[in-house]
């Protein structure tokens, strides 16, 4: 979405991809030489151009990937071939035991299942904060008197779909409370080599909410500059963590920068939402990804100015999704005659500029742009 994409030989090794969405994940591929072998829910029109092959996964948004078939799917897709790695994107959090499958069956180049299965439990990395020094929110697993400044998660959750106010109910299962704290959301990208860490770069995140889904993504900026004291504090912390838990490759931490200091909420670790604001050709952050995990030495990565990405939902229910004449620096694009829900996702859009503010401006400005081509049914 950056720049044309490089259009990897017959000969160049291929990469497998596991993911709930693949796109982003088959664009860094492709742009590190890569031919991207892709694996997700939806094998969008955006996702099966990228690819050299597609197959389709089993699983939802909510519930992530089902892994009863998913190593045969796998096997089908790399059709007897060997491919250089097997890298997951988002689905597997709550699902540590299929990643113990896939590290069995393939050249995995990511987080192991013990890995995420330790960072993805709030009570593992609460207690692991607490004894490093990390400010984190509090939590817990059971209500107490008052539910006002709490909000309900989901363990092992990703992004803020599954993020609520607490409400006076019982927790249902897999559920906490986390203490809420007001700031701005931050968010450090970084790849591991399962001692140090090394900051790529930071974003601002930002919300689009629904009414089920009050901290839905709505989108993120790369930062073009970072205080460099909050820099040095959450670079010693992310080298803590990594020589703590083993953290391998592409990597985020999600910061609540509030008047307090820094709070960290979350470790996602596997490449993630903003790979599509950092990724360059200078710097393809798929070769920064596997020279990590095999333990290379990664080069810091330099940027100019700022991109911002953001994504479009329905703000009311499609009959049918009009055929669109899709501009440039889009992306996960809905088929024409597809039947969307309210909040259904319609197409990722970025942006450029030469701060962050502006980008964040101009991306937002350009949704409501393109969306008056399929609202045009309720003005």
């Amino acid at each position: 979405m950056h720049s044309p994409l490089h259009a990897a030989s017959p000969n160049s090794p291929s990469v497998l991809i596991a993911a709930i969405s693949g796109r982003s994940l088959a664009a860094a591929a492709r742009r590190a030489g890569y031919r991207p072998l892709v694996a997700d829910l939806f094998c969008d029109a955006d996702t099966v151009n990228l690819a050299e092959r597609t197959a389709r996964l089993s699983g939802s948004l909510a519930e992530g990937i089902d892994g009863e078939q998913i190593a045969t799917t796998l096997h089908a897709l790399a059709q007897g071939e060997m491919p250089a790695a097997l890298v997951y994107g988002s689905g597997f959090e709550r699902k540590p035991e299929i990643v113990e499958v896939l590290e069995k069956a393939f050249p995995l180049a990511g987080n192991s299942a013990a890995t995420l299965r330790f960072v993805k439990d709030p009570q593992s990395l609460s207690e692991l904060c607490a004894e490093i020094g990390i400010q984190h929110p509090e939590i817990r697993f059971s209500a107490p008197e008052s539910m006002d400044g709490w909000l309900n998660k989901l363990g092992g959750g990703a992004g803020g779909s599954h993020v609520r106010h607490a409400g006076q109910h019982q927790l249902a299962q897999g559920q906490y409370l986390q203490r809420f704290v007001a700031g701005q959301s931050v968010s450090a990208l970084f790849v591991a080599d399962g001692r140090r860490a090394k900051i790529v770069g930071f974003s601002r995140q930002w919300t689009s909410p629904s009414s089920t889904s009050p901290f839905r993504y709505g989108g993120a900026v790369r930062l073009a500059r970072f205080p460099k004291g909050k820099r040095t504090r959450i670079a010693a912390w992310l080298d803590k963590l990594t020589r703590r838990t083993g953290l391998l490759g592409l990597c985020s931490a999600d910061f609540i920068d509030a008047e307090d200091g820094l709070h960290l909420i979350e470790i996602n670790p596997r490449p993630g939402a903003t790979i599509d604001i950092f990724d360059t050709d200078e710097a393809p952050l798929l070769t920064q990804h596997l020279r990590a995990v095999r333990g290379q030495s990664v080069p810091q990565p330099t940027y100019r100015g700022a991109v911002a990405s953001a994504i479009a939902y329905a703000a009311h229910p499609i009959d049918r999704f009009p055929e669109i004449d899709w501009p440039e620096m889009t992306a996960d694009h809905q088929s024409p005659g597809t039947t969307l829900q309210l909040d259904d996702p319609i197409c990722t859009v970025l942006a450029r500029a030469r701060s962050a503010a502006g980008a964040e401006r101009a991306v937002k400005h350009r949704i409501k742009d393109l969306a008056k081509h399929w609202k045009g049914e309720f003005q």
